[in-house]
């Protein structure tokens, strides 16, 4: 596996970005994230600023992407693995990468209810420290 800062926005990087927000919109929360990280505009826009900002990593294996992460202001806003890939490691080596990269990570992001990426995120020796509620 390698993993790699990107720097342009292939058709496999737009297809697991988009297929990233649409599986949030199926989560609770989910679609308040999707929202909070796009900030009003499209995915597309949001992915050409970030490849352009070097905010954008990516996991290949054999030639084939197979998860993303997107880091912003200190912020992991996004961390996808393909499902097919998931539990082999993509994940942390992602983080790794984001770290070695652009320092330390200052929050990261994770829905209620997704305890895999909240215990990826505690095997670094992340704490919860916010937990927002919302009166609907």
């Amino acid at each position: 596996m390698r993993v790699e800062v990107a720097h342009h926005a292939s058709t496999s990087l737009r297809e697991a970005v988009e297929q990233a927000f649409k599986d949030l919109e199926h989560k609770r929360g989910g679609p308040l994230l999707a929202a909070t990280i796009l900030g009003g505009g499209d995915h597309a826009t949001f992915l050409e600023a970030s490849v352009a900002s070097g905010a954008v990593f990516v996991a290949t294996q054999d030639d084939a992407l197979v998860g993303v992460a997107i880091v912003r202001a200190g912020v992991l806003e996004a961390l996808y693995v393909e499902p097919a890939h998931r539990r082999r490691g993509i994940g942390r080596a992602l983080v790794n990468a984001v770290v070695a990269n652009r320092g330390a990570i200052l929050d990261a992001y994770a829905l209620p209810g997704d305890r895999a990426m909240k215990s990826l995120y505690e095997s670094f020796g992340w704490k919860t420290r916010l937990l927002t509620m919302r009166g609907e």
